[in-house]
């Protein structure tokens, strides 16, 4: 039997399906679902399984007997999924488990029942379609998908981490379409693509033909536009002075438990100093970076450590490392942030940057008149002060380049200075609070997204790993290793002119989604599959 449907006809579903699971069932094989599905990030990119998590969703939701059960359906499968993706933060609990051990379950029980809210709305946004199991529905489903995933990354200071866009980190074909409508529009491809295998549910041939030739020619075209942009790629070393630039990165390993120690301070800048000028090469490279807090003291308020730091800088040369920097500079501090400075040859501060995207607990207690009784884990009592955004600096012997402290290099769109283009990325990071779980790989392969939205290529340096250089193309040209010492001689890849992406933002994705969302808005008329 057919079943067709007009504007203004009530509602009616095809006849064959595998019909609906309710109840406990449904939220059980939901969380089921949504844990499978972030097995298909790094470091494992189980793209299968990612597709199954999410088309099982499509299914589950769109069988749904009413909407009420269609959010919670899309809610146990975002606790599932988030539960998988953010156990890792864990780890930086752990570094202190006296102290912080207690706050494990509230807090990654309540981040994953937060963050599960908006796979759960874009799940009620699919119950609400006339046809939720169609191409439309699947479609409108997508679109909702990625409206979700913005919003995650900017309510209440955003949370953009492991966006779908990002299970493709593991192919750099299918990663370079981010250029054109940045990491959203790629999840919505994505998204799209993926949950075409629900179709199968309807149990009849034309379903299964639709799901395999949608499936196919999406993510076939965004292979071979991959291939196509990677086989005309422009060199990524020139002849140019900025491409020619030697750097070192230095990625020290040392353990979290030593890193929030006080008293081992003085052998921590020994480790730096050591792998920094006892590795040979030191006098062919510009610039030495280490990593965040790599100095953990106050520079400005420190000339004799400045002095020694100088000895790390090449001739000429500059030292980026990761420092708080206070204020006033003498007396009680008032404010203090997470910052990194720029050093020459003779220990003067050229530049100074402050992280603006701060990490809630680790940096600063949100509502800390109200909570009074928590402490922030990163050692100090004094709240973070957030920096003014995204800015460019201009210093000797290195491109302009864009600082980002941590995890500020999750967030799509909002890594540069637009009135001011930078050529180079330049991401410190101390990714030691989470050990070798699967947060640093998770970290590195989101980090290589922003190099391909913006078309400028990164250098990496972390406390513990993943160091590297990424092209402007996201392609890793070198990378250490997760827990050792290692020390990264690179020269310095040349950026592209601006992507899309970095031209239009968030407006090169706008017409994707409404794409998406025509058969949905305009009510086409639509058969259903027979």
């Amino acid at each position: 039997m057919v079943v067709r449907e007009t504007a203004g006809q009530p509602r009616s579903r095809p006849d064959r399906s595998l019909g609906a699971i309710s109840g406990w069932r449904a939220y059980g094989l939901a969380a089921v679902l949504g844990a499978l599905a972030g097995l298909g990030f790094a470091p494992l990119n189980l793209v299968p399984l990612f597709a199954l998590g999410i088309s099982g969703l499509v299914w589950l939701g769109a069988e749904a007997p009413s909407r009420r059960k269609a959010f919670a359906v899309g809610w146990w499968w975002g606790l599932g999924h988030f539960a998988v993706n953010s156990y890792w933060i864990a780890e930086s609990f752990l570094v202190d488990a006296e102290r912080f051990g207690w706050m494990i379950p509230p807090v990654l029980g309540g981040l994953a029942a937060y963050l599960a809210l908006y796979p759960a709305l874009a799940t009620l946004g699919l119950r609400l379609l006339p046809r939720p199991l169609s191409l439309a529905g699947i479609a409108a489903f997508a679109a909702f998908w990625t409206i979700a995933e913005w919003l995650r990354g900017h309510v209440l200071t955003g949370y953009p981490w492991d966006l779908v866009a990002y299970i493709w980190s593991g192919s750099d074909a299918m990663m370079q379409s981010a250029a054109l409508w940045g990491s959203w529009g790629v999840s919505l491809v994505t998204v799209f693509a993926l949950s075409l295998p629900a179709l199968f549910a309807l149990i009849n041939l034309r379903a299964a033909r639709h799901a395999a030739i949608g499936m196919a020619v999406v993510l076939g075209a965004l292979y071979l536009g991959g291939i196509w942009r990677l086989s005309n790629a422009v060199p990524t070393s020139s002849a140019t002075d900025a491409a020619a630039t030697r750097v070192r990165l230095v990625q020290p390993n040392i353990a979290q438990s030593l890193k929030i120690a006080s008293d081992t301070r003085p052998q921590q800048i020994q480790t730096l100093m050591r792998l920094t000028l006892e590795t040979p090469g030191f006098d062919s490279v510009k610039a030495v970076i280490w990593p965040e807090s790599a100095a953990n003291y106050l520079l400005d308020r420190d000339p004799e450590l400045r002095s020694l730091l100088a000895r790390a800088v090449p001739p000429g040369g500059i030292l980026i490392t990761g420092a708080p920097r206070g204020e006033p500079l003498s007396g009680p501090l008032e404010r203090i942030w997470n910052s990194l400075s720029v050093i020459n040859d003779q220990g003067q501060v050229l530049g100074t940057a402050d992280k603006f995207h701060l990490v809630p607990l680790g940096e600063y207690v949100p509502m800390r008149e109200i909570f009074a009784f928590i402490n922030k884990i990163t050692p100090g009592s004094m709240n973070f002060t957030p920096g003014p955004g995204p800015r460019t600096l201009h210093v000797p012997d290195l491109p302009p380049f864009s600082p980002l402290i941590c995890y500020e290099v999750i967030f799509p769109g909002a890594v540069t200075d637009p009135a001011d283009r930078p050529a180079l990325i330049v991401n410190v990071t101390n990714d030691g609070w989470f050990g070798t779980s699967t947060g640093p790989s998770q970290h590195f392969a989101t980090a290589r997204f922003r190099s391909v939205e913006e078309g400028i290529p990164m250098l990496r340096a972390a406390n513990t790993g993943i160091s590297g250089v990424v092209d402007a193309y996201g392609r890793v040209e070198t990378r250490s290793n997760l827990v050792v010492e290692a020390v990264i001689d690179a020269t310095v890849p040349a950026a592209l002119p601006p992507t899309p992406f970095a031209r239009f933002g968030l407006l090169a994705v706008l017409p994707l989604i409404v794409l998406a969302l025509i058969p949905i808005l305009f009510r086409v008329r639509e058969s259903s599959i027979s």
